[in-house]
This record gives structure tokens, C-alpha cells and sequence, in this order.
């Protein structure tokens, strides 16, 4: 939380903590459980203290957010369809730096003639499983006009052979016509996928052994965006002329899968949830709301992650900057640098690098140097 340098006694401090707290529907502040108890938090601070440098991997003419690495490091990205103009919707960076069309050019061509279910309309974001297939969310919402009917989905992709091997698609009771599909993490261990929507506010998660999805917390302020101009540079971020109201957006998943993280863009608090309460159509929302944690007060953060150790990482919009979440009350700067401008999504690299796209989003189309990708060396 922010501090002041006025001193008030400890207890009056903790007391009004837990008011505003539990007054806002969400369960009392308690320290992360996903870190590994053999690395502890302050060895951890120690090796981030010595800084690290970024390594150019890529850079595109054309926007891209989402970044997923294989077990072997092929790097897939994706472009939102924020325009009129975008050729490719997923695509896997090749070495020369070209991207080719994944899977195929069929399914990245996509216009008013063609069938949204079967062709790629606005991606959003990727993600690679531990079985190694990458997953696709497709927003179906082009210049976040609308969801497109029958256009958004989740696809899951053999990377060897570019065959689909699961396709769920979302109706209007999922995805409505002003939601927009944002973020998504998949536990195959347990057949569950969850997204973020930060068109509304809300999660959806998905059995993916029935294809069934449902939205879950599209009341809680926690999916809900915060009164925060996002400023970057000194520059309040008002496209337009407005203040975007962009809700549940970064999502990360503990390693051991029992913990959800989610992050509003437009807001600065942490939440969690266990994931079990998710899984269980069961429970109710009311139910659900009394699970949510609210862990800390962080940064204007697009996307977030768990690296391999255990510990999550948020991508600092407003600071260019990536941040980790060390424990309660820590939160160290990884790494610091004005080319990181607006870093998008997060991704970790069979070398153990952090790789992460930049997206300019805060320029509009005033972008004068390429989108990149960049990787960067962190501690174990």
C-alpha cells in the first residue's frame, strides 16, 4: 500500500487495513504461497539487486501483445485486429525474423465473407501448456467493435503439425457483444482454462473436458477497473480524449495450479482466488466473492506471470519496466529501461529467459521505432 511519512501506531494501521478490506467483499491480505520455500524471498531480492539487460529477440512493423515460447523456444505471437490492415493473426517468429502465418494461412484470413468459427478474427493472446500446444483466445471483437457472433473461442493447437485439436466456441452468454476476451491460462492437468474479460469485468472459466464455459465474478469490484489514469512519461494514457476503463486483464497461474492471480490494467490492486472455488459450478457467486483475495497494491500492469521459481512477475506499463512480486509489502523492480514501452505479455523461454513484447498501446498511431520482443536473463 502507499505509505506516508506520518508515523501512526501499528495496531490503528492493521485495524484500518482489514476494514477497507473486508468492506470491499474480498478476504483479509495474506502472503503469497506459490513461492518455493528453498528460495527464500530475501536470497531472491539479493540476485535481482544485480540487475539484467535486455536482449533484442525480434521487431515487427506491425502491433503484437501476446507471446508464447515452446519447450524447445519457438517463439508464436499474435496480432490483435486492431485495424483494418493486419495480415497476420498468430503467427511463429521464424529465425530470419519473419513471421509465418500459424497454423496456416486459412485460419489467419478473416473477413466479413468467411465463417468467424473457423478463421482467426481478433486474437488476443497465446499460450503454450506444459504438453507443449498452444492455445489460442480469440476475442472475435475487431477494433473492439462488438464480438463478432460465433466468432469467439478458444483453440487448441498441435505445434508440430499445426492441427486443431480442440475448438470451444463462446456464445453471448460467455462472451456478450461488449466483453472482450483478454487474457488466458490453462491447467491440462485439470482440464480448466480461465480468462479474463476487460470489455465488463469478469472471469470465465472453461471445462475443457465438456467444452462448457461460464462467466464467473462479473459483479466484484476485483474484476473491475480502479478510479487510475494510467501515466507514462508524464503523459496521462487518454485515448481519444478519455480515460479507458479496461478491466480484468493480466492473469497468471500458480505453478501447482491451486492459485489464480488477476490484475485490472486500469488499476493498481492484486487479486487471487483459489482455483477450486472456480472449478465447481456449485458454488455460488456469493460464495465466490468471499474467496477473493486482495494481496497488494502494484502497478498500472498489462500482463503478469509465475516465472519457473515460483514467483510472479508483472509488467509495469507506466514505469518501463518489468516488476516482481517478491512477498507482501515487496515489490522489486527486475528490470528498468525506456525501450520497454508499454511491455505487453509475458512468456519464459526453455533457457530460462523472460521474453516479453512491447506494444506502444499509449502512442496510438503515433509509433515511430518497431515493435519488439525482447528476453532477459533472470535469476533462478
Amino acid at each position: 500500500m502507499r505509505h506516508s511519512s506520518l508515523e501512526v501506531p501499528a495496531r490503528f494501521c492493521l485495524l484500518v487495513l482489514a476494514v477497507t478490506i473486508l468492506s470491499s467483499g474480498c478476504r483479509p491480505i495474506r502472503p503469497l504461497r506459490s513461492a518455493p520455500d528453498t528460495d527464500p524471498p530475501q536470497a531472491l531480492e539479493a540476485k535481482v539487486k544485480t540487475g539484467t539487460a535486455l536482449i533484442e529477440v525480434a521487431a515487427s512493423e506491425r502491433r503484437w501483445t501476446g507471446i508464447a515460447v515452446s519447450k524447445e523456444g519457438r517463439i508464436f505471437v499474435c496480432f490483435p485486429r486492431w485495424s483494418d490492415d493486419v495480415p497476420v493473426s498468430v503467427g511463429e517468429v521464424m529465425e530470419s525474423g519473419r513471421v509465418r502465418p500459424f497454423p496456416d494461412t486459412a485460419w489467419n484470413h478473416w473477413d466479413a465473407s468467411t465463417s468467424p468459427g473457423d478463421h482467426f478474427v481478433c486474437v488476443q493472446s497465446i499460450y503454450i501448456d506444459r504438453q507443449d500446444n498452444l492455445w489460442v483466445l480469440d476475442s472475435a471483437s475487431p477494433n473492439s467493435s462488438g464480438v463478432v457472433p460465433g466468432g469467439a473461442k478458444l483453440l487448441k493447437v498441435n505445434i508440430d503439425n499445426g492441427k486443431t485439436l480442440q475448438k470451444i466456441l463462446f456464445d453471448d452468454t460467455v462472451a456478450p457483444p461488449a466483453a472482450y476476451l483478454n487474457d488466458v491460462r490453462v491447467d491440462a492437468s485439470r482440464d480448466a482454462a480461465y480468462i479474463t474479460d476487460s470489455g465488463l469485468g469478469a472471469l470465465v472459466v472453461v471445462d475443457l473436458k465438456t467444452g462448457k464455459a461460464r462467466r464467473c465474478l462479473a459483479e466484484h469490484a476485483s474484476t473491475k477497473s480502479e478510479d487510475v489514469v494510467v501515466t507514462i512519461g508524464g503523459r496521462e494514457w487518454r485515448p481519444g480524449g478519455q480515460v479507458p476503463r479496461v478491466n480484468a486483464d493480466g492473469l497468471a497461474l500458480s505453478k501447482n495450479g491451486d492459485l489464480l492471480y488477476y490484475h485490472a490494467l486500469a488499476g493498481l490492486t492484486l487479486y487471487r482466488i483459489e482455483t477450486r472455488w472456480l472449478r465447481d459450478a456449485a458454488v455460488t457467486e456469493r460464495m465466490l466473492e468471499a474467496e477473493v483475495e486482495s494481496l497488494y497494491e502494484t502497478c498500472a500492469a498489462d500482463g503478469i506471470g509465475i516465472g519457473p521459481n515460483g514467483y510472479l512477475y508483472l509488467t509495469a506499463v507506466d514505469d518501463d519496466a518489468i516488476k516482481l512480486f517478491v512477498s507482501l509489502g515487496k515489490l522489486r523492480t527486475v528490470v528498468k529501461d525506456p525501450r520497454l514501452k508499454w511491455p505487453d505479455s509475458l512468456a519464459w523461454g526453455p533457457d530460462g529467459c523472460i521474453y516479453v513484447t512491447t506494444s506502444q498501446i499509449h502512442l496510438g498511431d503515433d509509433v515511430r521505432e518497431p515493435y519488439r520482443i525482447f528476453k532477459i536473463a533472470v535469476p533462478d
